[in-house]
């Protein structure tokens, strides 16, 4: 936390000291509650906004477009129908040829 001091007129000291008193609460709690109300701070931001943020940045994340969420609003198929479909295939995941195209690490 950051202290800020402020110089006030006695009187405005004195209705400020009344209204603390009146929602039983610190004046500092209370003129802290106000700036919070004036200026609201943004949302903390999680890991995954976080690293969709550096994606985007570096140009490896884009929104779809409008037909990919035209089509994506009408896909009906379940997770479940989806790994059914790949079980069928058969063949290798497409991870593990992706780690065999990368070669050995070092």
């Amino acid at each position: 936390m950051t202290t800020v001091t402020l110089e006030v007129p006695p009187r405005l000291y004195a209705q400020l000291m009344q209204e603390a008193a009146r929602a039983g609460r610190p004046l500092e709690a209370l003129i802290a509650e106000w700036l919070e109300q004036r200026f609201p701070l943004p949302a903390p931001v999680g890991e995954r906004e976080r690293a969709r943020d550096v994606l985007r940045a570096a140009g490896l994340l884009t929104e779809l477009g409008p037909e990919l969420k035209r089509r994506a609003a009408q896909a009906t198929m379940s997770l479940e129908d989806i790994h059914a479909v790949f079980a069928r295939a058969g063949g290798t995941p497409l991870s593990e040829m992706v780690l065999e195209q990368r070669g050995p690490k070092g």
